[in-house]
């Protein structure tokens, strides 16, 4: 009896223990949250002291004292990458989030102010996705003269497109719900509709698009930068990092560019995966199982 008792026992608290999968996605989100807002945390907080020129220390490899090792001129990589993250994803975070604000002017504009804006806006739309987003941010930048003002116009004003689409979709379904039409019928007019009925009902999609937008905005600062279009050579973003490590890696310094592109990579699938997630939760098919 004992034995049946204890079985029962541990039967109740694997029970009690069991995560849904919205339990583990608002647990994976949280995880990836935290980590992604300490490495902007550490790396502000980073002095031009721990990033200093030490010709002693030149071209060290990765050992426990320089865990990413040095560069050319001594400098520690592993506080030179978290300083360069840390400034690549507020540019993407800043960027992300005037890229939204875009998708929701126009996407509900196109959706609500007749048939001849919205065919401007789709027309526009179309346009700016037959444009190679590199291409466009590049020449952006250099017609507003470059820097970080550049880097962040030049990606907010590229990667809205999409969203915009998504947004004027579900506007238009909004649109022709029935608690709309009888609002309409009441003489409400449509910025009453819009604010009311339809910004409640957007703002999980475009929360999400903005979060899946900054992955995309990250990369392209960083690929902007690296072919020497964006930030100006003293900021330490991974762009210039990783361009200035390519003189070295002929001559076995790989560190210099692996842990920093290596770096990149995972913000970018941590920022990525938090996206999925949040979609997972506002989607009634997967958010309760």
């Amino acid at each position: 009896m004992n034995e049946v008792g204890n079985l029962l026992v541990e039967n109740k608290k694997r029970s009690q223990i069991r995560l849904g999968v919205r339990e583990k996605t608002l647990m994976s989100i949280g995880i990836f949250t935290l980590f992604l807002a300490g490495i902007m945390l550490f790396g502000s907080i980073i002095t031009e002291e721990q990033i200093a020129i030490s010709l002693l220390n030149k071209n060290q490899a990765p050992s426990l004292e320089y865990l990413f090792g040095t560069d050319w001129v001594g400098r520690n990589m592993l506080y030179r990458t978290l300083k360069g993250l840390s400034l690549s994803m507020k540019i993407g975070l800043l960027s992300s989030c005037i890229s939204g604000v875009i998708a929701l002017t126009l996407g509900v504009l196109g959706a609500t102010l007749g048939n001849k804006v919205d065919s401007f806006i789709t027309w526009f739309i179309d346009l700016v996705l037959s444009v190679p987003h590199t291409l466009v941010v590049i020449l952006i930048s250099i017609s507003v003269g470059g820097g970080l003002r550049g880097i962040v116009l030049g990606v907010s004003l590229t990667h809205w497109p999409s969203l915009t689409r998504v947004i004027r979709a579900e506007v238009m379904q909004i649109r022709e719900s029935d608690y709309a039409k009888i609002s309409r019928n009441f003489g409400k007019s449509n910025l009453y509709i819009a604010i009311h009925h339809i910004l409640p009902h957007i703002i999980p999609q475009l929360l999400i698009g903005i979060v899946l937008i900054f992955p995309h905005a990250v990369l392209h600062e960083a690929s902007v930068t690296f072919l020497g279009f964006g930030l100006p050579p003293h900021e330490p973003a991974i762009g210039i990092i990783l361009s200035e490590a390519m003189k070295y890696l002929s001559s076995g310094k790989w560190w210099l560019a692996f842990f920093p592109g290596l770096s990149l990579v995972i913000v970018s699938l941590m920022v990525d995966n938090i996206g999925k997630k949040f979609s997972q939760l506002i989607n009634p098919k997967t958010s309760y199982k």
